[in-house]
């Protein structure tokens, strides 16, 4: 697995600290405008430096674990949109109220969670998958 520099490790971990003061934040509904957009800039910092992380090796399971990582970044990018929606209501006008709140209004809190449970468990395996290769 290629290692994050300095720097990369620094925007990691400053994306991460905003992933949770903008999701902590927008649950507990403290002006939940502003701190959807704290989540999203930490969530694409996050996002992007761990695409920059890549593994080169063979392992075909450390490759489909990263696919899945992939997979919850995503998550974690359409749980910020959602939570932007959920705090200007931008998507109200195409739906009824009713639909609205029933599949779209707090769904983001869903999608961060899927998110955050794929992210903990890819950790976790890489982790235990790369130990053995070594």
């Amino acid at each position: 697995m290629r290692q994050l520099s300095k720097t990369q490790s620094l925007v990691f971990l400053v994306g991460g600290v905003l992933m949770t003061i903008g999701a902590g934040c927008s649950a507990m509904l403290w002006h939940s405008e502003i701190f959807c957009w704290v989540y999203i800039l930490g969530s694409v910092l996050f996002v992007a430096m761990q695409v920059q992380q890549r593994y080169d090796g063979q392992n075909h399971a450390i490759r489909r674990l990263r696919k899945i990582m992939l997979l919850s970044d995503v998550f974690f990018l359409v749980a910020g949109l959602s939570m932007a929606d959920t705090a200007y209501l931008f998507s109200r006008q195409f739906f009824s109220t009713v639909t609205y709140i029933q599949y779209v209004y707090n769904k983001w809190v869903m999608l961060l969670l899927v998110a955050a449970i794929l992210q903990l468990y890819t950790t976790h395996r890489i982790s235990n998958e790369l130990e053995k290769e070594s």
